[in-house]
């Protein structure tokens, strides 16, 4: 079966859906189309697309900031004589805005074994909640926690393979001369973390 890619990385929605759109409006046989997008919630309206449609939509995370939704579209023709596909932009990402922020790699003030223990046991019930965060920002000595040797590193890449956004502050990194060392997520600014705690919709931090 043949294979189309659509290359949507850096596009907001709508415009992941209109690319699809566009890509399968010329399909003349049988095709595995591709379209690659850089966040999880143009994943979620792709899929919902796809499943409107009776496309079997799968969805992959090659790397950070970097999904691809698949189609089967086994009868092009039906497709366009059903309609097409939908150019609206459906319901953003049903978690909202929820920014989890950490300024320490210990969780609470008084003996530093104990934040120890609580912060392990915070990141292991943070991602086993049925609704997860959309960003987790990490900066000072939350920085550290994201990087190789964390004991709560696999936590964190669990979240992360799920389309948690994982962040963590350059300047912090450079600190702490731990950047080289960095496991999971992308590197962030002040500005931007300021710009993410500013535009949550709630900010949880332990």
């Amino acid at each position: 079966m043949n294979i189309v890619k659509v290359d949507a990385l850096g596009d907001v929605c709508p415009v992941p859906v209109v690319k699809a759109n566009k890509a399968m409006a010329v399909l003349t046989e049988p095709t595995i189309v591709e379209i690659h997008v850089d966040n999880e919630t143009s994943v979620q309206n792709l899929t919902r697309l796809g499943n409107t449609k009776g496309l079997d939509p799968k969805s992959e995370k090659v790397e950070d900031k970097h999904y691809i939704v698949r189609y089967t579209v086994k009868d092009p023709a039906g497709l366009r004589q059903s309609g097409g596909v939908p150019e609206e932009c459906p319901v953003e990402d049903a978690r909202g805005n929820v920014v989890v922020s950490i300024s320490s790699d210990k969780m609470g003030s008084g003996d530093d074994k104990l934040g120890d223990i609580l912060m392990k046991s915070f990141f292991f019930a943070l991602s086993q909640q049925d609704k997860l965060p959309k960003t987790i920002l990490f900066y000072n000595g939350g920085a550290k926690l994201t990087i190789e040797g964390s004991p709560v590193l696999e936590d964190i890449k669990s979240m992360d393979a799920q389309g948690v956004e994982i962040l963590t502050c350059g300047t912090c990194l450079d600190y702490y001369g731990i950047k080289d060392n960095l496991a999971v997520g992308g590197v962030t600014n002040m500005y931007s973390i300021v710009e993410y705690l500013e535009n949550a919709s709630k900010v949880v931090k332990p």
